[in-house]
């Protein structure tokens, strides 16, 4: 059973472009979808964590109004940082599914249960994933792996009720 979700950022949960105004103020956009997702996740009692290569207090606003308590902004060595996280909440590796886009998440990816990249995920990581989503980042890709993961996890009634 997978108990935690680690989530890449820029071209996960965004499309991947950072736009920036005329005075240097950074703009993303996410996807309700994967919010909608992702807070359900929470209320079935499962855990996630985002770990992203960027700073950005997009992030950790966006973290927040959704209820992610793990958040690790600026990690250089994303392995290093899922292992302490996975020894720190007592699970196993292989209770443990990731999203990434590009080459930067590999070691993590490698690490976990169940890993995925979104359609638009550089080939690379296409090629050593568990799964390839049929969604682009920014475009409901984390729904698409949390409804896959509940129904790995045979959680879709309780899934349900959280709304219905």
């Amino acid at each position: 059973m997978i108990k935690l979700l680690v989530l890449d950022v820029d071209g996960c949960m965004t499309d991947g472009k950072i736009i920036y105004d005329n005075n240097g103020l950074e703009s993303k956009q996410f996807n309700v979808k994967d919010g909608l997702g992702i807070t359900s996740w929470l209320k079935l009692g499962n855990e996630i964590a985002i770990i992203t290569g960027r700073d950005s207090c997009i992030v950790a606003n966006r973290a927040k109004e959704l209820g992610i308590k793990h958040l690790y902004q600026g990690v250089k060595d994303k392995q290093a940082r899922l292992k302490e996280l996975v020894e720190s909440l007592h699970i196993g590796f292989n209770e443990v599914a990731a999203i990434g886009d590009d080459l930067n998440d590999y070691h993590m990816l490698r690490l976990v249960g169940h890993s995925f990249t979104p359609a638009n995920g550089v080939k690379e990581i296409q090629k050593m994933v568990t799964t390839v989503l049929s969604k682009e980042g920014g475009d409901g890709a984390i729904r698409e792996m949390i409804d896959i993961l509940i129904d790995k996890n045979k959680q879709r009634d309780q899934f349900m009720a959280v709304w219905i």
